[in-house]
């Protein structure tokens, strides 16, 4: 069963389309959009597990430059 979750992202001033161009380029990201309010991307992902998941934020979406910071909210009822 696929594993959803929205990440949230804050980013350094002036690099949230930079991001957003980085993060279009892995496979796991489904959408991501530049937003307004509290965070700067936000970047719906999948994975196969809770591990994988995890693997994934941090050894490839929170290396990307420009990020400073990431809120997990996995999926829990939906299409």
């Amino acid at each position: 069963m696929k594993l959803l979750a929205y990440l949230l992202i804050n980013v350094e001033a002036g690099k949230a389309l930079t991001v957003l161009t980085e993060m279009n380029k892995l496979k796991e990201i489904e959408h991501a959009h530049v937003v307004t309010g509290l965070h700067d991307v936000i970047a719906l992902v999948h994975a196969e597990s809770t591990k994988n998941l995890a693997d994934e934020i941090v050894n490839k979406i929170q290396k990307i430059n420009g990020i400073q910071r990431t809120v997990t909210c996995i999926v829990v009822n939906g299409d």
